[in-house]
């Protein structure tokens, strides 16, 4: 099986559990692609755990999960060291982090202690723990919920936090049409039990290593520049998109080519992936009204001001 045809046999599977939102799983799997970590901000009931299961029942990965709340611990992610008697030493128990992909339950909920000890599993690759700093399993992914600003419980993350995420999506309601085939499937069984394996973490490892020879020309890159340097100019905004934004849309952008099978990217795979993976990155005045919202126009408008190259 080609490497295109594999990346929609995945999609495929997780589409027998997710309905109706197609976009949401595509976007995911370019993520994944591109070894970034995933945000659903919505309410709760809308599948966000759900699409989380069915791409590590997909992918074949090892899959933990956890309900943040105000008294989970650092310990918890990260893991600690407990005392043997028999070899009278410190013997390290991994925590929920040592696994292939991460569900990070409204993380909203969660203290900075524990929110940091999850940043440096996502950006380094690692987790400290008594001085000794151990890898994380490879691939790893986070894909981390958090219910609306506001919410009873919630807060709201920092802005270092929110840039470690690649992308910020939102799955909303279901169709009335796909939530009746959803009731009727649940009536049937578990719409997860219906998921196989369609790829395993050696063949992820290749389409991994294919989306890094997708072939990015040096005027797509300036274009990829002159978006965000336009949000850091932008009069409505506080901080514009970072350096590291700038490079996650361009490993995004490459993801996107792949999945349209080409070895090139065109700026409408930029254009496809800026939104949402610039939008939760921008800072607005405090106090701004339905500062998501406004953040997404502004992404939006800073992508129709600026002029995609004409490539020969």
């Amino acid at each position: 099986m080609s490497e295109i045809h594999l990346a929609a046999a995945v999609v495929n599977e997780v589409k027998k559990a997710v309905l109706g939102k197609d976009d949401a799983v595509i976007k995911v799997l370019l993520a994944i692609l591109a070894r970034g970590h995933v945000l659903l901000e919505d309410i709760p009931g809308v599948g966000k755990t759900t699409l989380a299961v069915a791409f590590s029942k997909a992918l074949g990965l090892e899959y933990k999960r956890v309900q943040f709340t105000p008294d989970v611990m650092p310990s918890d992610l990260t893991g600690f060291s407990l005392y043997n008697k028999e070899s009278g030493r410190m013997e390290y128990q991994p925590g929920a982090l040592l696994c292939n992909l991460f569900l990070a339950d409204e993380l909203n909920r969660a203290t900075s202690r524990t929110q940091s000890a999850l940043l440096e599993a996502m950006e380094e690759g690692r987790v400290t723990v008594d001085g000794v700093s151990r890898p994380v399993p490879d691939p790893f992914l986070v894909i981390a919920t958090q219910n609306p600003a506001g919410a009873s419980g919630t807060q709201l993350l920092p802005d270092s936090q929110l840039d470690r995420f690649a992308l910020r999506l939102s799955m909303g309601y279901p169709a009335p049409a796909d939530e009746l085939e959803l009731l009727q499937r649940k009536m049937r069984g578990d719409p997860l039990a219906d998921v196989a394996r369609a790829a395993d973490r050696g063949q992820l490892a290749a389409l991994r290593a294919q989306v890094d020879r997708i072939f990015v020309d040096d005027e797509i890159l300036q274009y990829i520049l002159r978006l965000t340097q336009a949000t850091r100019t932008h009069p409505q905004l506080v901080q514009g998109a970072s350096p590291r934004a700038a490079i996650s849309v361009a490993g995004l952008s490459r993801a996107a080519a792949f999945l349209k099978g080409r070895d090139y990217v065109i700026p409408g795979d930029v254009k496809y992936v800026w939104v949402d993976a610039v939008a939760h990155r921008l800072v607005l005045p405090a106090g701004a009204e339905g500062s998501w919202e406004r953040a997404a126009q502004i992404a939006e408008a800073v992508l129709g001001s600026v002029r995609p190259p004409r490539l020969r």
